[in-house]
């Protein structure tokens, strides 16, 4: 993940912030409600969508947020839709969501390029199909360059479009989902928007809808009213402007209802808020160019080294394979463990499943060029080690406090409390 600037954490330090209570009344917090109300409305500018809500806690809960709305949405127009389709390209948690919505979930294979194939789309798309859920770009880091076709097969037939917007980032300042036919997109804060991530929280993940799904939004939903200032006493004219009067509108029969307690992660939301505002409208563009320069740097580098299956370029992050490694003696786990010798947090392995000995590669547009070639030395120096002595790359971590676990009697034997002797 990028690097949480400071400043983020200043700002949400503030004691405006902290010392806010969420009962205090409307008039207290006008504060807050603009800072919230305005970052809804710089995501709609990013992303393209119509209205956002901040209140999803997570990535994963703006899925089921998202699966909820396209729900109220089909009911209320008394559609029976029981079927969502999910390329195996997805992100792993878009079929949980789906299910505890109540769909059956169907996949389909992506093509030999890595994107989904249209063929199998159209054989998959029917009258009972609510949704496709779809990653752009997807996790082989690949961005699906038939999306105006993708979103078209699925509209025709009635249904929605839901996009997983956790690589985002990628398209930062370049490409707007909701210019490509999306109905409704989840955005990851610590991804994109550089807030904390990992430990269990905290994080967010706001959702995106077309102007025809904004009436199922959550509540209460952040608006704005005008509100002209009077003339004063002794017909003394003052500003006449319109001032900014924040409200919480909870008037939405068609709203699926609240879905986070209070309004979301404001901590976080302050961060990405400060994150944009520090960055500016140039800053903002230059964060997809970037992030997707560092990937396509490290892919070239890696790919004499190392099996990269898919594409010849790369969006944001690429997928290694380490199935000639594995052959060798030493599989993606092993490589993983030994990257922690050398100072590196291991990427992501074993995903996606379509990858043999996956490991996932996402350097962010926050890694400097020393770092990127540090990570790629490493990387080289492990693909040699294999070749000579693999039994070696085994036994590592050997430089940490904590060797490897027996992973197995972990998973067996779980110890999951605390016992004091």
């Amino acid at each position: 993940m990028k690097y949480n600037p400071k400043i983020n954490e200043d700002t949400a330090r503030l004691d405006g912030f902290t010392k806010l209570h969420p009962y205090q009344p409307v008039d207290q917090c006008q504060g807050i409600l603009e800072l919230l109300f305005n970052l809804e409305q710089l995501l709609v500018t990013i992303s393209g969508m119509s209205a956002f809500t901040l209140q999803p806690a997570a990535g994963a809960h703006g899925e089921l947020t998202g699966m909820l709305i396209i729900r109220a949405y089909l009911e209320k127009y008394g559609e029976k839709r029981r079927k969502i389709i999910i390329p195996d390209s997805a992100h792993g948690t878009n079929p949980a969501s789906a299910a505890l919505c109540g769909y059956e979930v169907e996949s389909i294979q992506s093509n030999k390029d890595g994107l989904v194939d249209l063929k199998k789309l159209k054989a998959a798309v029917t009258q009972d199909t609510a949704a496709l859920m779809i990653t752009n770009p997807n996790t082989l880091g690949l961005f699906e360059r038939d999306i105006l076709e993708i979103c078209k097969i699925v509209h025709d037939a009635g249904g929605l479009v839901y996009c997983d917007g956790a690589n985002m980032n990628a398209l930062l300042g370049i490409a707007r989902p909701g210019d490509m036919g999306i109905d409704i997109l989840h955005l990851n804060m610590h991804k994109t928007f550089s807030t904390p991530h990992g430990g269990g929280g905290p994080g967010a993940g706001p959702i995106g809808v077309t102007e025809k799904l904004k009436p199922f939004l959550p509540v209460p939903r952040i608006e704005m009213a005008g509100q002209s200032l009077k003339e004063g006493m002794n017909n003394t004219k003052h500003d006449t402007s319109m001032t900014k009067n924040y409200t919480l509108n909870y008037q939405y029969p068609d709203s699926i209802g609240r879905v986070r307690a209070f309004y979301g992660h404001i901590g976080i939301m302050v961060r990405a808020y400060t994150y944009l505002l520090s960055l500016g409208k140039e800053g903002v563009c230059r964060v997809g160019e970037y992030s997707v320069l560092n990937a396509n740097y490290l892919r070239q580098k890696l790919i004499k080294y190392y099996d990269i299956p898919y594409g010849k370029t790369c969006m944001h992050e690429f997928v290694i394979s380490a199935k000639k490694q594995k052959e060798k003696g030493a599989s993606a786990l092993d490589i993983a463990k030994r990257l922690l010798d050398y100072g590196f947090h291991a990427p992501t392995i074993y995903f996606p499943l379509i990858v043999e000995e996956a490991l996932m590669v996402e350097p962010t547009e926050t890694e400097s060029m020393e770092m990127l070639d540090a990570f790629a030395d490493a990387m080289i120096q492990i693909a040699t080690d294999i070749e000579q002595r693999p039994e070696a790359i085994r036994n590592t971590p050997q430089t940490t406090p904590v060797g490897r676990p027996d992973e197995v009697k972990a998973a067996r034997e779980p110890k999951l409390k605390w016992e004091t002797r």
